[in-house]
């Protein structure tokens, strides 16, 4: 749950701190007191796109930051703050994010910087906020086949991996097709260049390593009589008379003969006589080098020109040898598949009709799993749809598998259709919402209330299945009234019963429900308008749903309403506990 959120120079909101409680929080105050002001910045906390529009005029920057408890150790959120590297002890989440003048945005969690992608990643699992873009994403149909994979994920989520697994091996398949379908002039243009490629790469018989082992070489010619000089002078000065080994000889037999009547002496003896002999196997190695020590100027050339060969080779191939040698692999299998076309044409076309039947059965497979979920939740929506008096509405969700396109056609149930990344369907809401009415698309003919409605009642359906521990209503029961008010304050109570929910509303019937109840206003300080905040007291609930049953003239009347409407509120708070 969100415990607490403190907002600094956002808005028109110059410092405030709100605790929050579980169960339903509800949020009023009049038009313009900053009650969305709140929202947008928890949506901030949850990954939101800033703007410097948020920072209070005059201000440098604005600052959010939200402390979220977790009760459960395997909750999404700290799975995923694990995977990110950041520490979660006792189930705590804070959240702190900067937006700048400069339109920089500074995000940390538990105090380690973050992005603002790793920052949507926690906020999804935190924080889930439903206002009036909802509705617009309800008519948009790309948002329908989602809701019905979520609604039974356990099923889905195999087969759609399956399908995506197949559906990349058949992509491919067919892209490698296309590639040797090209025209013969392409293809004749394309074996002509790689093979004088092949043929350059081949003369060159590079080997890997080669260059390390050039380089290394050129280094010593390059220092030869530095080389040559400093070997010398070392054999000189070990292996000269009375020089080097001869001394450490000498030490080494005067002690010899004293070494037994001391073990100190006999220590420091055969660590003189242990350096003699590894001197003496050095000084022939110096011999031996010196012998050796030959400076050939044609090898020099001989390198330089090898090492500039490599690098023109590496500005056309790789980066390295290894790279120009993998290049070089490559297109000898290209030529080969271009030289042999018609048996690897074959050869794929039958990898890829043996790959196109294994992802139509399990597009089949997904497709009727999906339409069988499709069943099951569009009766969990009538269900809900009666609690909220619109029981006489037919919805339904139809499956258009029936649109011809270029790019992976088949054949499924008499249809032709498409092979898409997340399956085969096209899935789109319909409405009756009024007896003997035909079913429409839901963008068509739903009303705002319609819309608030199926909406909520989709959320009471979700909202089990997602784990997330705040859940926000922006203003959602716009556009109803009367009984259907009250049918949605009871199933947003439901929801807050098993989640922490905060409701921004204008109805009565939603206030008196609040568990919580915190009423937002405006004032002017100094010509500044500043936002605030407090927590109502049950004297204080009843002026204020007062208010939001008459207006600003509060009658003993509007009173005795008021509390009727919270008493009546606490009776159906009980049954639902009781349940």
């Amino acid at each position: 749950m969100l415990a607490e959120l403190s907002i600094k120079n956002f808005a028109i909101i110059e410092s405030l701190t709100i605790s929050f409680q579980k169960g339903l929080t509800v949020l009023t105050g009049e038009t313009g007191a900053g009650k969305s002001i709140i929202i947008d910045a928890i949506h901030l906390l949850a990954g939101g796109r800033g703007s410097t529009e948020f920072i209070r005029y005059g201000c440098n920057k604005a600052e959010i930051q939200g402390l979220f408890l977790l009760d459960d150790e395997k909750h999404p959120c700290i799975v995923t703050a694990e995977r990110l590297g950041i520490e979660t002890i006792d189930g705590m989440v804070v959240i702190h994010r900067e937006i700048l003048t400069t339109g920089k945005s500074v995000c940390r969690i538990n105090g380690k910087l973050v992005t603002l992608g790793n920052l949507r990643e926690i906020g999804k699992t935190l924080v889930d906020i439903h206002g009036q873009h909802e509705h617009q994403d309800l008519m948009n149909a790309d948002r329908h086949l989602p809701l019905i994979d979520q609604f039974d994920e356990g099923k889905i989520a195999p087969a759609l991996h399956t399908y995506k697994n197949l559906y990349t091996e058949y992509s491919n398949l067919r892209k490698q097709l296309k590639s040797l379908n090209e025209n013969e002039q392409q293809l004749a243009h394309r074996l002509d260049l790689i093979t004088f490629q092949i043929e350059e790469i081949s003369n060159a018989k590079l080997t890997s390593g080669e260059e390390e082992q050039l380089m290394e070489e050129k280094l010593q010619l390059v220092n030869f009589e530095k080389i040559h000089k400093a070997v010398r002078e070392s054999y000189e000065a070990l292996s000269e008379e009375f020089r080097g080994v001869d001394s450490i000889g000498f030490a080494m037999n005067h002690l010899q003969d004293v070494s037994t009547f001391n073990d100190n002496l006999k220590e420091i003896y055969e660590n003189i006589a242990s350096s003699f002999y590894l001197l003496e196997e050095a000084a022939t190695s110096l011999r031996d080098q010196l012998e050796h020590l030959e400076f050939d100027p044609h090898r020099l050339d001989f390198i330089e020109g090898r090492l500039n060969e490599i690098r023109l080779l590496k500005r056309k191939y790789g980066q390295s040898i290894d790279d120009i040698l993998e290049y070089a692999a490559k297109i000898e299998d290209e030529i080969e598949k271009i030289n042999n076309r018609d048996i690897h044409l074959e050869k794929l076309k039958k990898e890829l009709e043996k790959s196109y039947q294994n992802l139509l059965i399990a597009a089949e497979n997904l497709s009727n799993l999906r339409k069988a979920i499709a069943s099951q939740l569009i009766k969990a929506i009538h269900n809900e749809l009666q609690e909220l008096h619109m029981a006489k509405t037919v919805f339904d969700i139809q499956f258009n598998n029936g649109e011809t396109r270029e790019n992976g056609m088949t054949n499924f149930n008499g249809n032709q259709l498409e092979f898409l990344e997340n399956g085969i369907d096209k899935v789109e809401f319909f409405i009756s919402p009024n007896p003997g009415e035909p079913l429409k698309p839901l963008s068509k003919i739903a009303s705002g209330g319609e819309l608030s409605r199926i909406m909520l009642a989709l959320k009471s359906i979700f909202f089990q299945h997602q784990g997330i521990t705040s859940i926000i209503f922006d203003e959602v029961d716009t556009g109803v009234s009367g009984r259907v008010a009250q049918s949605m304050a009871e199933k947003i109570y439901r929801i807050a019963s098993t989640s922490q929910v905060l409701c921004i509303t204008h109805l009565p019937q939603v206030a008196a429900m609040a568990d919580t109840h915190i009423y937002i206003a405006k004032k002017t300080n100094d010509d500044r308008t500043v936002t605030t905040v407090h927590e109502l007291t049950s004297l204080d609930k009843i002026k204020e749903i007062g208010r939001m049953i008459s207006g600003t003239h509060i009658t003993d009347l509007t009173k005795k309403h008021a509390k009727e409407l919270l008493d009546m509120a606490e009776k159906i708070k009980q049954s639902v506990a009781v349940n």
